[in-house]
């Protein structure tokens, strides 16, 4: 029943202040690496705070909109009964909506092991990157180095690398995604992007001679045909450090980092130069802790090659991202967590597959993107009858809601996490509150999380661009293992000892690697 104006507005303070304390335990701080600054503005329906920024052009707050009826909140719209048959009869679908508790958590997220306050960069690092893995790099990179030599004629100039070289050698890599300089050899130039303290740790010759003979894994075993496999040894290794040194919290997203290209090359360098760049062949996905930022898994689809998980047996784009997202959550079974999704992952099928193991979804649907088989019809066509902000349909089945809802357009969630009866609010900064479902608002929660995250975390990507396939998945994931050191760093007594930012963490750990300064961040 609707309330009179007088209870709308005596009702609207606690029902902020209620969303308000919902957004502080869905999404991390905007100071995740020790700066702040503007989020990319990519939600097209969210924004987390009254004071935020509008959002894109699309959703402006200037457009004209259908206002309800004063003093009350839009309600549901309702379907053509000849629909709610269709839909009721058809797969299973209903309208009537029934109160579920979320998937219970008990578990405690965070770091699995305390740090010191001395802790420095590199021993954080080092949690992912240990030295037993690096003296591999040795052993594998001098093993190369000497068959090569055996097949193309004896280097003079080369001398067998050593632990302590290797080390440099990343930290000058490293450093390329601090100084966002594409080119690593500028640290020698003398130049505007030269460091006179880095260069004198090795010269020029001796860093370009490692990076000629740099390997992982020298030389393919018989039984190996995966694409990656010089670089797959390293990724094992990496996910687990990952899982040995944090637990995540029980919401979690899967997506594709944004992985900037350099602002400044791409502003000067020619047409030519553009087209001859190589462009990757693999796409980077990845299972993110939201709560923290931590990311628990890394998955690396080649975009060319054969077998049954070859993007040429995969034609369609969602069968190739439903394949992503159960490779991601392949350690996640059993724990109740809650995975939220973008339009090229969701699908009935899948959630219904991860809710039998124990993984709950939250997904944004997409007619265009999405696998929409099993869905009742009536819900993915938008309804001739113009509609309020905030208005919304809902069907259920089982433990599944697909949800319509309206802010300028028309938004689709399926969900198995969220009770289709609880309300939620999304706050924006000139028309206030418009109301939704649960699901709805801890979905934009999450969205615009990862819209901030992306544009600090493409920022620290190592810029070298080497042309070989396995190098480049190397040196990603390398800047995923530093970021996800620094977020460690931030959770550990050695932040309340000396406050790095992102940038001065990674300035350390550069410096650390190569040698040039002490172990203590108190220095």
């Amino acid at each position: 029943m609707a309330e009179g104006g007088g209870g709308s507005r005596r009702r609207a303070p606690a029902l902020l202040e209620a969303a308000r304390a919902r957004y502080e335990s869905l999404h991390i701080s905007d100071d995740v690496f020790g700066e702040s600054g503007p989020d990319s503005g990519g939600n097209p329906f969210y924004s987390t705070s009254a004071a935020s920024r509008s959002s894109s052009a699309a959703s402006s707050d200037d457009e004209r909109e259908r206002p309800a009826p004063p003093g009350t909140a839009p309600p549901s719209y309702a379907a053509d009964p000849l629909e709610l048959e269709e839909d009721e009869t058809g797969g299973g679908w209903s309208a009537v909506l029934r109160d579920r508790p979320s998937p219970r958590f008990e578990d405690t997220g965070g770091p699995t092991r305390k740090m010191p306050p001395s802790a420095s960069a590199v021993d954080f690092f080092q949690l992912f990157v240990p030295d037993n893995v690096l003296k591999n790099m040795v052993v594998q990179t001098n093993m190369y180095a000497r068959k090569f030599q055996e097949r193309f004629g004896s280097d003079g100039a080369w001398v067998e690398v050593t632990l302590a070289e290797m080390k440099a050698f990343l930290g000058y890599v490293i450093s390329t995604s601090v100084s966002h300089c594409e080119s690593v050899l500028s640290i020698w130039s003398g130049g505007f992007y030269s460091n006179r303290s880095l260069a004198l740790v090795m010269s020029q010759a001796r860093f370009e001679k490692i990076l000629k003979y740099f390997h992982v894994v020298a030389f393919r075993s018989s039984q190996t045909t995966h694409g990656l496999y010089k670089v797959q040894p390293f990724l094992d290794s990496l996910q687990s450090g990952f899982d040995a040194a944090f637990r995540p919290s029980q919401t979690q997203v899967l997506h594709e980092p944004l992985i900037d290209e350099d602002p400044v090359f791409i502003a000067t360098c020619t047409e030519r130069e553009l087209r001859k760049r190589k462009k990757r062949k693999f796409s980077l996905w990845v299972r993110q802790c939201s709560s923290t930022g931590f990311i628990i898994q890394i998955y690396v689809h080649l975009k060319e090659g054969g077998g049954p998980d070859g993007l040429d047996a995969l034609k369609n784009k969602p069968q190739l991202h439903s394949m992503v997202a159960r490779s991601l959550c392949r350690n996640a079974a059993g724990k109740n967590y809650i995975i939220f999704t973008g339009p090229s992952i969701t699908s009935l099928n899948l959630f219904e597959e991860f809710e039998k193991q124990g993984i709950y979804c939250c997904g944004l649907l997409s007619s265009r993107k999405s696998d929409c088989t099993g869905l009742p019809p009536s819900m993915l066509t938008n309804p001739a009858t113009p509609l309020a902000r905030g208005q919304h349909q809902i069907r259920t089945k089982g433990n599944m809601s697909l949800i319509c809802w309206y802010n300028k357009g028309h938004f689709r969630f399926l969900t198995n996490a969220y009770s289709p009866v609880q309300k939620g609010v999304i706050i924006k900064r000139r028309s206030g509150e418009i109301p939704c479902p649960l699901a709805v608002e801890a979905f934009a929660a999450h969205l615009s999380y990862i819209c901030r995250y992306d544009d600090k975390y493409s920022k620290y990507f190592i810029s070298h661009k080497p042309n070989k396939t396995w190098q480049q998945v190397f040196w990603f994931a390398i800047s995923i293992a530093v970021n996800n050191a620094y977020i460690l760093y931030k959770m550990s007594d050695a932040y309340h000892v000396k406050k790095y930012s992102r940038a001065q963490f990674g300035e350390r750990l550069v410096r650390e690697l190569l040698g040039l300064e002490d172990s203590s961040p108190a220095h």
